[in-house]
């Protein structure tokens, strides 16, 4: 061997091979398993975080809730950080006025409904239905010592730990989603004009148009959600202080607000809830509480809703049941609340996008 410096022969190394065949089947099947683990790995590690990703959407939608509120400061010649921050301001002063106002009195009314139970089964026993299922099943004494031996939350909650635990994660949750909305309301124009430079500059200002269009029906639905929710407990207080039940209330008229914002079912299961507690305080009460949510049910489907709504959400009624029993069945009551606004959102992109393309053709 030659010591000296290395020549073009010795650099010639011989011609390339051809390059590998992308469509053999070695390759497609190795490519292919690699972006299978890829896709497990990541739906693992999404599946881990499961719980601050809902978080953070809950956030967000709630942000655009807050964000009609800010634009109509702005509509009145408010400057944006300015709007943010009014509404900020009057959104966490009602937080704190319901927390300070309202809270002590539902716990209240709710520590006197418990107290109240086994009184009104005692009242259920002397109904003649209800004695022959006690007597052939044994059932209103078992109800009672379920609720009055304090089992009925430790089974629930695991105990008095639990309770402590679910409490704890329950505000803890409030306050990051809290936090987390402010965050979402003060940066949503930046968040949204990251969002629309992701697309390419051809199509920038149609994604940006079908985006705000999209955003500004998630707001009006979160919002418009939550005035229906308010007209309905606002109504049933004032309606319970008149039909007798002004003890209960406030704690009453909360449930049905809360329920209330649950798409289909939630008004019905407050009504039922309010219906059956009247009942067991009289029955002329109880009777009163049936017409009421009965025309009240019907005031709210086809007077407060369709105004309310009008201009937030477009979607068939079919397709809001189906987007609601999907949600559900996905999330719970989570799932069923973002539900109808995200199905409104995929429907405006089909019409916008997919529909009009078709068209053209």
């Amino acid at each position: 061997m030659s010591d000296g410096p290395l020549t073009e022969a010795d650099d010639d190394l011989g011609e390339p091979g051809p390059p590998l065949d992308h469509r053999a089947p070695f390759y497609v099947g190795f490519i292919g398993g690699l972006g299978v683990l890829a896709a497990v790995w990541l739906a693992m590690h999404v599946q881990a975080i499961g719980s601050t990703l809902m978080l953070i959407v809950v956030s967000m939608f709630l942000a655009a809730g807050l964000d009609p509120a800010v634009r109509f400061f702005e509509r009145h010649g408010m400057r944006r950080s300015y709007a943010v921050f009014t509404v900020i301001v009057a959104f966490l002063a009602a937080v704190a006025l319901f927390l300070v106002a309202i809270v002590p009195v539902i716990v209240d009314q709710v520590n006197s409904l418990t107290d109240n139970v086994p009184h009104w089964l005692d009242e259920l026993q002397r109904n003649r239905q209800v004695q022959r299922l006690d007597d052939e099943y044994d059932v209103i004494d078992k109800i009672q010592d379920y609720v009055t031996t304090g089992d009925f939350a430790g089974a629930i909650f695991g105990g008095a730990v639990g309770i402590g635990l679910a409490v704890v994660g329950a505000l803890f949750n409030a306050f990051v989603i809290v936090v987390l909305t402010l965050y979402f309301l003060a940066g949503l124009e930046t968040i949204k004009s990251a969002l629309w430079r992701l697309a390419p500059a051809s199509r920038r200002d149609r994604v940006s148009r079908l985006g705000n269009r999209i955003f500004r029906s998630v707001g009006g639905y979160v919002s418009g959600a939550f005035l229906v929710a308010l007209c309905a407990g606002l109504s049933s207080l004032v309606f319970l202080f008149f039909a007798g039940l002004s003890e209960y209330a406030v704690a009453l008229a909360f449930v049905v607000a809360l329920l209330d914002v649950i798409p289909m079912i939630g008004a019905t299961i407050g009504a039922v809830i309010v219906t059956a507690i009247a009942f067991a305080e009289d029955w002329k009460i109880g009777l009163a509480c049936i017409v009421f949510y009965v025309v009240y049910q019907q005031v709210e489907n086809y007077v407060i809703y369709p105004r309310v709504m009008s201009k937030s959400v477009d979607i068939p009624g079919a397709l809001t049941v189906i987007a609601a029993l999907v949600g559900a069945a996905l999330f719970g009551v989570v799932g069923a609340l973002l539900a109808i606004p995200t199905a409104a959102s995929i429907l405006m992109l089909i019409r916008e996008v997919w529909v009009r393309r078709q068209d053209a053709r």
